[in-house]
């Protein structure tokens, strides 16, 4: 039996000791965030997670969605729907929306919390909420005032949910080859045509009313990412007074059927002449995607936490219980026919890789939840600023390392069970068959690489890693005197110059063959994601040292960031070594000799 208990303590610890969270969002004037209200709402959401969405994940997995081909409707599995309109009922739905909107006016960060928990419970299920959540934050962003009072109320409330409508049949993350058109209407509006594909809670039966975010064509747009627009396009139609009416023309064509997340409706969406409202300017529709688009990306990187956390949990309650042989250095538990497998080795290494890889990745997709809030409640200037460009830089590899990573634990968490893990009765091949996806969707990791590499290293010079580095910096300084702490800050220090290094050679490999840049991106993200993970690791070992936490647990982070520094982050070698080597050896066989 798969389950799932948040680990409550170590997400406390990350947000509120490591991240002094609670400082921070005194200091941001967040009066909603009062430590004893923080502490209520993650225990209750403990349980919602645990006990409502956690049991319903095998379930939604085997049943999957239903799709009737002659209306274009689509169940969602047992229990989904019910489960919907508990987090509703439970204000889980507004838990980060601004007051003024209908929410609750906590923190992003907080929101990340629950999140993980979310995720970590019933990834299908959660892809419901992080739909509306990035439509959320695009009217939020750049809506007109009705629009935020017609259509953002109604999905703060959970009344209605959102989604994101951008990739089309003939292209993927080419977006400049969309052929959506928008055609103005005598009303103000727009009739909306084409087709969109991958459209994540296109269709579903959880609420009355689905709100899609549309990227189009006006008649007169330029050609390419210069000629987009973003248009609101509900399923129902909605009128500026805020009154649905009748059904929109759209409809839900198929939906996929997939290697993971059955539970969640992935559809082809079909618009002929749907009204549709345009969002901020006409053809300037990337900069609202980029709001949904960012957003979804550090929630896709949860969605890889979440998962590295349940199968570890799992793999590690088989490993203290499953018996099998003895220990190499002798019987370790006398008593029983033989020991559990947790005392071999290589066992060891791989729940090490999971707990190493996991608590690391809570504490770095944590950082990001707090840079939002910066952004979002900060009265000074240059600390938005500063904390933007931190996390334009951290996105990419928060979004990809984490998910990666997702893979590779949920597959070492298998690996653990052994044969009981590759049949379906113990639910970790659907773990590993889930987090196939999220390295994927929201953009893959190349494309990650790439947006770190060209955009934010290359492109606005750093901007978001010179920030990063000083605080590696100023860290390390600060500790630099402390012996217990010597063995992860002298190496941290060196890591951080050779970094530094690594990245003005490519700069100036990058200026002389552009080719340079995308054979480096994908090494690069991951020496990067490697350093970053072991700078989390280091304050983690200072903040227990400091703090009144027990021995066993002083004594966890100790030995887990060890096993990080020593067995893990030793693979930034490899891809150093494989940035240094050049683009020649992917560049020089012809593209005909593939298969000679």
């Amino acid at each position: 039996m798969n389950t799932y208990t948040p680990p409550l303590r170590d997400m406390k610890f990350a947000l509120f000791d490591v991240l002094q969270a609670e400082r921070l969002y005194q200091r941001l004037g967040v009066e909603a965030a009062q430590r004893d209200v923080l502490d209520a709402v993650l225990e209750e959401a403990a349980r919602f997670t645990a006990q409502v969405l956690a049991p319903l994940n095998a379930a939604g997995d085997e049943h999957g969605c239903g799709f009737d081909k002659s209306t274009g409707a689509v169940t969602s599995p047992p229990g989904f729907k019910e489960a919907y309109a508990q987090f509703v009922e439970g204000g889980w739905s507004g838990l980060t929306a601004p007051e003024s909107m209908g929410g609750q006016g906590l923190p992003e960060s907080v929101g990340g919390v629950l999140k993980e928990m979310i995720d970590a419970a019933n990834l299908a299920w959660g892809n419901y909420p992080l739909l509306s959540h990035g439509a959320t934050e695009a009217l939020k962003q750049h809506g007109e005032d009705w629009q935020k009072d017609a259509f953002l109320k109604p999905i703060v409330e959970g009344r209605w949910t959102g989604t994101m409508c951008l990739t089309e049949p003939h292209c993927g993350s080419d977006l400049g080859l969309l052929k959506t058109r928008a055609e103005p209407s005598a009303d103000g509006s727009f009739a909306i045509s084409g087709t969109k594909i991958f459209i994540t809670a296109g269709e579903h039966d959880f609420t009355d009313n689905i709100v899609h975010l549309v990227l189009a064509r006006l008649p007169d747009a330029p050609a390419g990412t210069k000629g987009i627009s973003l248009f609101i396009v509900p399923k129902m139609k909605v009128g500026k007074d805020g009154v649905m009416g009748g059904r929109n023309a759209l409809a839900c064509g198929s939906i996929e059927h997939k290697m993971g997340i059955h539970g969640s409706a992935t559809c082809v969406m079909n618009f002929d002449g749907a009204q549709g409202w345009l969002i901020g300017q006409p053809n300037k529709g990337l900069n609202a995607m980029f709001t949904m688009m960012n957003s979804a990306r550090l929630a896709v990187g949860i969605q890889g936490l979440g998962l590295i956390d349940r199968a570890y949990q799992n793999a590690l309650r088989y490993a203290r219980e499953r018996l099998q042989m003895r220990a190499l250095s002798g019987t370790k538990f006398p008593d029983k026919p033989a020991d559990p497998i947790i005392v071999h080795p290589d066992v060891r290494r791989m729940l090490l890789t999971c707990k190493a890889l996991g608590e690391g990745s809570r504490l770095l997709a944590y950082h990001a939840g707090t840079l939002l809030d910066m952004i979002e409640h900060s009265a000074d200037a240059e600390e938005r600023k500063a904390a933007d460009e931190l996390l334009g830089f951290l996105t990419p590899i928060s979004k990809a390392c984490l998910t990666e990573w997702a893979v590779e634990c949920t597959y070492h968490a298998l690996q653990v069970f052994g044969g009981h893990g590759y049949i379906r009765e113990w639910g970790m091949e659907q773990l590993a068959r889930d987090a196939r996806i999220t390295t994927i969707y929201e953009g893959t990791t190349g494309i990650q690489a790439l947006d770190l590499l060209g955009r934010k290293i290359l492109q606005l010079q750093g901007a978001g890693l010179r920030r990063f580095l000083g605080m590696i910096v100023d860290f390390c300084n600060a500790e630099l005197k402390k012996e217990a702490l010597s063995e992860f800050i002298a190496p941290l220090a060196q890591y951080t110059q050779d970094w530094q290094q690594l990245t003005l050679e490519l700069g100036q490999k990058g200026a002389a063959n552009p080719d340079e840049v995308g054979a480096a991106a994908y090494d690069y993200l991951f020496y990067s994601g490697y350093i970053a993970l072991a700078y989390w690791w280091a304050r983690a070992v200072a903040t227990a040292e400091a703090g009144d936490h027990p021995a066993a647990f002083k004594a966890a982070k100790r030995e887990t960031a060890r096993f990080y520094f020593q067995r893990i982050l030793p693979r930034i070698g490899t891809h150093a070594a494989a940035i240094r080597a050049g683009a020649g050896s992917l560049l020089g066989l012809a593209a005909d000799d593939f298969d000679s």
